[in-house]
């Protein structure tokens, strides 16, 4: 029987005290997708080496905010590293202070144009627990590009138009 397959036992072997053997790369992603995965599995997943896993964490619903909050942080590739963005920005438990953090990465990530985090940019903007005027500023960084520009200014329109600010 292969690892992902076992997966199910996570939970109890967390209750046990033990991890489960991580062995391979493909282990740390199954275990970070793990719907039964503890909170003490996905602390100890979210300090891997892996960005795939860490992806996978990003994707998975128990994933608490302040284990999304640490993934901000995490750098790989540029590729990777928006795609992480991104997935945190979408995640359900990502509340006001872990979406501050994304919004301070992305800043920083537009200011010294090293990367071109758009995606993140645009959904962070439909988010309500963050103020218009406070992701407005990311179209004015050196790295927003004229389509990031646009689509940042009509998604923060179409909010204001809709809550009546």
């Amino acid at each position: 029987m292969g690892l992902a397959a076992g997966f199910s036992k996570v939970g109890s072997a967390e209750r046990d005290g033990a991890f489960p053997r991580l062995h391979t790369p493909a282990d740390h992603q199954d275990a970070a997708s793990d719907p039964d995965a503890g909170e003490r599995m996905l602390r100890h997943l979210a300090r891997c080496p892996y960005p795939f896993g860490w992806q996978a964490l990003a994707r998975n619903p128990r994933t608490p905010a302040y284990l999304l909050g640490e993934l901000c942080s995490r750098r790989d590739s540029t590729w990777n590293g928006n795609r992480l963005l991104r997935l945190v920005v979408e995640h359900p438990n990502a509340d006001r202070a872990v979406l501050l953090g994304v919004l301070d990465e992305l800043g920083n990530r537009l200011r010294t144009s090293t990367s071109r985090p758009y995606a993140a940019v645009l959904l962070l903007a439909g988010r309500p627990e963050l103020m218009p005027d406070e992701v407005r500023h990311l179209a004015a960084l050196p790295g927003a590009s004229a389509r990031m520009r646009g689509g940042l200014r009509r998604r923060l329109a179409r909010r204001e138009s809709t809550s009546g600010g």
